[in-house]
């Protein structure tokens, strides 16, 4: 398989985890439709998912669901088109951000796929997919510098020798199912969200079916410059941290769920850390799929580095499922909003 399509096997897929509160049946629906998709019923899928969006058009997750089916049928302009929009209307998300670099790398125009993953990743730096993305372009555009060198002094060994590495490094790479992408049989399928509007209230939930999933915080309408980011203090950044936590939970990706964690945690029956850590690996890798949920956050700053956030937090698994509420204490570290101490019940 050539690098474009290594690379195109990334596109992120039935994972989007911030969107707003949905009927169950309109996640009855959409993971039909996703099903269609699954089975590659593309056509029959992008005629259910159109139906959806005429009465829904804002819904995000119909759209992601869209952009994803028009990038199964190659119809890539349209795809990007898709996806463009949706990171305009949700620019705190960064799945949109990692299919359009994707889309970008396929057509071959690497800057603008390499602009896409850093958006991306401001959005959510502990994203892997977008970094292993990134690194993957920076090896192509790394390339194409080389080859241009050698095109000016064929005599350049250090260039051709560089070159050789990083098409060998290519060559050997195979197709792999993205972090964050896993198929509709082992995860949920991306939920439905109620429509945006300007009076949006601050909670918002993910959902599929009547499984739990993950609950967001609408995006406001303001410009960029006003939107929180990431690596910056407030409410929402508190929040969005409290997102990824609980979506890397549900997408079974360990090694991040864990990231979310201060070095300094307390674990919840003083066990030693790496007692603690052991345990939470077994239970997360021994099930056969995971949904977690985030419902009615409300987030207290105590100061600029020091939060609290507590939520009802639904939970279920292929064997076992319950609700409680949850505290997280929250601490700010290197710009970054991490996990100190976890509280249930209250």
């Amino acid at each position: 398989m050539n690098y474009v399509a290594w690379l195109t096997a990334r596109l992120v897929v039935l994972v989007f985890p911030l969107v707003l509160a949905a009927p169950a049946a309109n996640a009855d629906e959409l993971q039909d439709i996703n099903g269609l998709l699954k089975q590659g019923q593309h056509a029959k899928a992008l005629e259910r998912i159109n139906q959806y969006l005429a009465q829904k058009p804002t819904d995000p997750n119909a759209r992601f669901t869209k952009g994803l089916i028009l990038a199964e049928q190659n119809k890539v302009a349209d795809a990007i088109e898709v996806f463009t929009a949706l990171s305009r209307d949700y620019p705190e998300l960064p799945e949109p951000y990692n299919n359009l670099a994707v889309l970008y790398a396929a057509q071959g125009q690497y800057e603008k796929a390499r602009q896409q993953l850093e958006k991306s990743i401001r959005t959510h730096p502990s994203y892997a997919t977008a970094y292993e993305n990134l690194g993957d372009v920076y090896t192509k555009l790394a390339s194409q510098a080389y080859d241009k060198a050698l095109q000016f002094d064929s005599s350049n060994s250090a260039a051709k020798n560089k070159l050789s590495l990083i098409r060998d490094l290519m060559s050997s790479n195979r197709p792999v199912s993205a972090p964050g992408a896993p198929s509709v049989a082992s995860a949920e399928v991306a939920p439905p969200a109620a429509e945006k509007s300007a009076a949006a209230k601050p909670t918002e939930v993910k959902q599929a079916k009547a499984k739990p999933a993950v609950v967001a915080k609408a995006a406001a309408q303001k410009s960029d410059a006003e939107r929180p980011r990431a690596d910056q203090g407030g409410e929402a950044a508190v929040l969005q941290t409290v997102l990824a936590w609980a979506s890397a939970w549900s997408e079974q990706k360990v090694e991040s769920y864990l990231a979310f964690y201060a070095q300094d945690f307390q674990t919840p029956k003083g066990e030693g850390r790496s007692e603690w850590e052991t345990a939470r690996r077994e239970r997360i890798t021994g099930a056969k799929k995971i949904a977690v949920g985030v419902e009615s956050p409300k987030v207290v700053l105590k100061d600029a580095n020091n939060a609290v956030v507590s939520f009802k937090q639904t939970y279920s698994s292929d064997t076992f499922k319950v609700n409680s509420r949850k505290t997280l204490v929250m601490v700010r570290n290197e710009g970054r909003w991490v996990i100190q101490q976890e509280r249930t019940g209250g």
